[in-house]
């Protein structure tokens, strides 16, 4: 088999040179549509209302070199989680909302159940469970309800991290 090669003089190669630099002198494409964000949503610039364009004069732009390393102390110090401080765990009591199928329930479940705090389980798959947590503002299981002596409300948690932050300081503390 033979090859045929096609041979071009160089009028024909500066015709197609001039063809394309034409080509290239005429491209028209698509108009760009810029979305901005001033207030609540992003919204298409060409269809700013005289509002959102004096909104975007005034914006304010912020700067991550004027941004603090670390919080403040005080903040901080602010922002600490407090647990209930008591003398003795026996002042306590809970109430612990499970479910049967719930994979989060066993692991404090069995936590409750090494605490010398009285308590009760309450099944809320039951229509009266259900019915006790809906009235105590309980969305998820599980969820232990810590009540002081009193029966006022003192904490909530949902997992063992948040059940030891709750009672290792009441168990240091006796």
């Amino acid at each position: 088999m033979e090859k045929t090669v096609k041979t071009r003089d160089l009028a024909e190669v500066d015709a197609e040179i001039k063809a394309a630099k034409e080509a290239l002198e005429n491209v028209h494409g698509k108009e760009t549509e810029v979305y901005a964000r001033i207030v609540g949503y992003y919204r298409a610039v060409r269809n700013w209302n005289k509002g959102k364009a004096e909104e975007f004069k005034h914006r304010k732009m912020f700067s991550v070199d004027n941004v603090p390393e670390a919080m403040p102390q005080d903040a901080a110090e602010k922002e600490k989680v407090s647990a209930p401080v008591k003398t003795a765990a026996g002042d306590l009591h809970y109430d612990f909302f499970f479910r049967q199928t719930c994979p989060n329930c066993p692991p404090v479940k069995a936590y409750m159940a090494d605490l010398s705090v009285s308590g009760k389980s309450i099944n809320v798959d039951t229509k009266e469970g259900l019915a006790q947590a809906a009235a105590k503002g309980v969305f998820a299981a599980p969820t232990v309800i810590v009540y002081n002596e009193n029966g006022k409300e003192v904490a909530r948690a949902h997992n063992v991290q948040e059940l030891s932050a709750i009672f290792e300081p009441v168990a240091l503390a006796v």
